[in-house]
């Protein structure tokens, strides 16, 4: 098959969805199929272009497969969302134009959200195309930006939610990571229709888990260069890796680190990453001389980086759990290391953590039941060592990267067999 491929990062930006969005494409290349990515230029480590990339509104690149089409990102601090908006419009903008241009002639479309602007975009290429659409959920938008308080106004909000429900409704499928983001998505999508229209549009919905690359990411050494270079060697690691953003509780690791300054030196907490939320987390821990701030690192070396440490955390703010699934999650159990999830309890991330039997699951910020949960990791080898094997072995089982790219190829196969039999969505 023909696809044509709308997404906000690809390879070889670091952002986490990139590195999603890269590896599927590669497994459907590995599978025979042709692709148009149309994506940003890398921008998302420093939310600016990065060098060596600027000077156009659109890059192209050949490639064996296909194609890739760079469009501009108009990158905005996270936080101003007006902003955003606008950057977003741009961007989609571009990349509508680009992927409506394509010479590939698709035989399906696939988009990613966030950004949700890349619902109708896709929807306009497939319309163009006669092509059935393939939507992909990694964060349910804009839940989370209302559950942060970065989209208020009742207009505002109405009309995100309308956008978010019609492009749910356009779309010939919606994936998602799991079933609780599978029950808001229905939820919305079949909003004020009939029954019959509302069971159709809930149809629609079908839940493929994010991969996690076994063979890159394996359980390795803690004592590696990664420690030597950060002055690591010999300590207990607590460790945060991944987008320093608001949507993450990250003053939880601030308060737990100054709980332990005093009574456990070996300690050291480790925050991996960059995000708008970082120079303030660094003007909080000025005076923790156990807290350690580390750029993110090149994507070839993240298998180190997760070994490096003895433990990780996930703190999500309250309510944000049940819109958006960590890619992180499962990166940590393929490499073996134990977790402490500060979640929602019932949702995806805490079920994860809990049936795998890979670390402790505590209620979203709680510093007391956080810091706790800490403590008792860290003073118990055998249970760090029996979680981090228990947790490797339920993600090889899981979330292996050609799993997730037959699931991608069958789906595809599915609306496309669909629309050429005369059924109409």
């Amino acid at each position: 098959m023909k696809l044509v491929v709308l997404c906000p990062h690809f390879d070889p930006d670091l952002a986490p969805t990139g590195v999603v969005m890269s590896r599927i494409a590669h497994e459907l290349i590995e599978r025979g199929h042709q692709l148009h990515v149309v994506t940003a230029l890398p921008w998302y480590q420093n939310h600016a272009i990065e060098p060596g990339w600027g000077g156009q509104l659109v890059r192209g690149e050949k490639t064996e497969w296909g194609r890739i089409s760079r469009v501009h990102p108009f990158p905005t601090d996270k936080r101003n969302i007006p902003a955003r908006a606008m950057a977003f419009g741009g961007f989609t903008a571009l990349a509508t134009m680009v992927a409506a241009a394509s010479s590939l002639r698709p035989d399906a479309v696939l988009a990613m959200s966030p950004p949700l602007t890349l619902g109708p975009a896709g929807w306009a290429v497939a319309k163009l195309r006669r092509a059935p659409l393939v939507f992909n959920i990694q964060d349910v938008f804009p839940d989370v930006a209302i559950e942060l308080g970065l989209l208020q106004g009742g207009k505002a909000i109405a009309a995100a939610r309308w956008l978010e429900r019609t492009s749910y409704r356009l779309s010939d499928a919606v994936t998602v990571l799991s079933d609780d983001l599978a029950d808001n998505v229905r939820t919305k999508i079949s909003s004020g229709l009939d029954t019959v229209k509302a069971e159709s549009q809930a149809a629609k919905v079908r839940v493929i888990p994010n991969f996690v690359d076994t063979e890159h990411i394996q359980p390795r050494e803690a004592e590696n260069s990664y420690r030597a270079e950060y002055g690591l060697s010999g300590k207990k690691v607590v460790m945060y890796a991944g987008n320093v953003g608001l949507s993450q509780s990250l003053d939880l690791v601030l308060l737990a680190a100054r709980s332990f300054l005093a009574s456990r030196p070996d300690v050291v907490f480790v925050i991996n990453g960059g995000g708008a939320a970082r120079p303030d987390l660094e003007l909080a821990a000025a005076d923790l001389p156990n807290v350690r701030f580390v750029d993110m690192q090149p994507i070839e070396r993240l298998p180190e980086v997760l070994a490096a440490a003895d433990l990780h955390v996930v703190p999500l703010r309250a309510g944000l759990a049940w819109s958006s699934v960590p890619s992180k999650l499962y990166s940590i159990l393929a490499a073996g290391r134990p977790i402490v999830a500060s979640v929602d309890e019932g949702t995806e991330v805490a079920r994860t953590v809990e049936q795998a039997d890979a670390g402790l699951a505590v209620p979203p910020d709680d510093p007391a039941a956080f810091t706790a949960a800490i403590g008792t990791l860290l003073d118990s080898d055998d249970a760090r060592v029996r979680m981090g094997r228990s947790g490797r072995e339920f993600v090889e089982r899981w979330a292996s990267p050609a799993a997730v790219g037959a699931a991608y190829e069958d789906l595809f196969r599915e609306l496309v067999e669909k629309r050429r039999g005369g059924k109409s969505k």
